[in-house]
């Protein structure tokens, strides 16, 4: 059975209808795609479709702005007023402190309450002007926690206010031209709908995959998860970023030094074990088996992408998918490809845990867990987006078990077929109790707890 054989069964198994893979090795790239870009009209997905690649536009939108630092214009740790004098949230700490490489490394804890700001070029603009009043998850720099728009929103502003032009200008003149990309885009408007992957969501195996009701996220996240890509374009950015800051024909991209900080510059994860144990500047630090691999990852409604980076290996893969799991189906073809990639870590049934200094509620907006001690165990319940819970028929709450891996890290399986096991962080027990618990990269506090001491573990 060949590679793209056994992909294709995988596809089934995980009721995915495309996918598009893609290899790069000692500046040599191999690619194919298997299955269908819609289940509806039956297109083949080929090596020239075009998917959604979510978060992984950050790495892009990092890059964009390491030119600006690369070129004196801006830099790592100036605070974010120096280049948006208007810039200002409800924290004043925050407000004159916060720098690039918080934004970048998403340790700025600012609360995602931009409002709607709407669709138009300057949607960035107005993300700045509505957050005059957003608290903070977390004080500044205590913690990592993920930032799915607002972070690089205020990157792309940034670099918006200092090129004199649109963000998405921006990505066109400084990388996507200079990099002979021609399938990349970070306008929808602009998408190939002849080449376009559709989302589809998998309510049940019985029922199959189904078209996602949501096509695109929405503008304000296009900054941190706008981008399509194909598979081939994809692996150009793990070019630059295997070579030292160079394109495939030669063309100085960003300098070897703003690599190099891209991936030294490091904060830990909380939960290491959903992508890796540390963050950097636009990329995910794994650890397998000893050997450091660089991750951008990225997800839209029915829409996933995942690039690994082996520089020991001089190769990189990525995998475009239009449905199915978020990480499972991935891990197991970077395995077909890469040999032994890392799993989720046994549980730990013997450890003895204080179980009341888990409990409570964290909880920010739009996302609430609960996490209680029942007969001796932890058990964590969220509540369903009611929105999402009508269209894939799944109750309003959902709980799960929590098997502890350590003192502070969980693993979470699903009774439910379709679902990845999640990980799960609950920590800083600076106050007695848990300050945070941490799943999915985000951040959620406490209910009633202090965000104003120092983190203690």
């Amino acid at each position: 059975m060949t590679t793209e054989d056994r992909v294709a069964a995988l596809l089934a198994e995980y009721g995915i209808p495309g996918a598009a893979i893609g290899v790069l090795r000692d500046g040599r790239t191999t690619e194919f795609a298997v299955g269908v870009k819609n289940v509806g009209t039956g297109g083949p997905a080929t090596t020239d479709t075009v998917f959604q690649i979510g978060s992984m536009t950050k790495t892009w939108t990092a890059l964009a702005f390491l030119q600006l630092v690369d070129e004196g214009k801006a830099a790592l740790d100036e605070p974010v007023r120096t280049y948006l004098p208007d810039f200002a949230v409800a924290d004043p700490e925050t407000t004159a402190k916060v720098t690039a490489r918080h934004l970048l490394n998403h340790t700025n804890g600012i609360e995602e309450s931009f409002g709607d700001p709407g669709e138009g070029d300057d949607v960035h603009e107005r993300m700045v002007a509505h957050i005059a009043g957003a608290p903070q998850v977390f004080p500044l720099g205590r913690t990592h926690g993920y930032s799915a728009a607002l972070g690089y929103a205020l990157l792309a502003r940034i670099t918006e206010v200092l090129d004199g032009k649109c963000w998405d200008d921006v990505m066109r003149d400084r990388l996507f031209v200079p990099l002979g990309l021609t399938s990349t885009n970070t306008r929808r408007d602009r998408v190939d709908r002849t080449r376009a992957a559709t989302g589809h969501l998998l309510r049940s195996p019985a029922e199959g995959p189904v078209v996602t009701p949501m096509d695109f996220l929405p503008r304000a996240f296009g900054a941190g998860g706008g981008i399509t890509s194909t598979v081939r374009e994809v692996l150009v950015l793990a070019h630059v970023l295997l070579d030292d800051g160079t394109a495939p024909d030669g063309r100085r991209i960003v300098s070897a030094a703003s690599v190099r900080e891209m991936q030294r510059s490091r904060v830990p994860v909380p939960d290491p074990y959903l992508f890796g144990p540390e963050w950097a500047l636009g990329l995910i630090v794994c650890d397998w088996h000893g050997e450091t691999v660089y991750a951008t990852d990225g997800s839209t409604i029915g829409q996933n992408a995942r690039l690994r980076i082996l520089p020991d290996r001089n190769t990189a893969v990525a995998v475009l998918t239009n449905g199915g799991p978020r990480e499972s189906f991935a891990r197991r073809v970077f395995g077909e490809l890469l040999g032994n990639v890392p799993g989720l870590p046994e549980p730990d049934p013997a450890r003895q845990l204080d179980l009341p200094r888990y409990e409570g509620v964290y909880e920010r907006p739009g996302a609430r867990y609960e996490v209680s001690a029942e007969d001796g165990r932890l058990h964590l319940t969220l509540d369903v987006d009611p929105v999402q819970a009508a269209f894939l028929g799944k109750p309003a709450r959902l709980k799960y078990e929590l098997l502890p891996v350590s003192r502070t890290h969980f693993l979470m399986p699903s009774a439910d077929p379709l679902e990845d096991t999640q990980t799960v962080a609950i920590y800083d027990f600076a106050d007695g109790a848990a300050r945070y618990l941490h799943t999915n990269c985000r951040v959620h506090p406490r209910r009633g707890s202090s965000t104003s001491t120092p983190a203690r573990t």
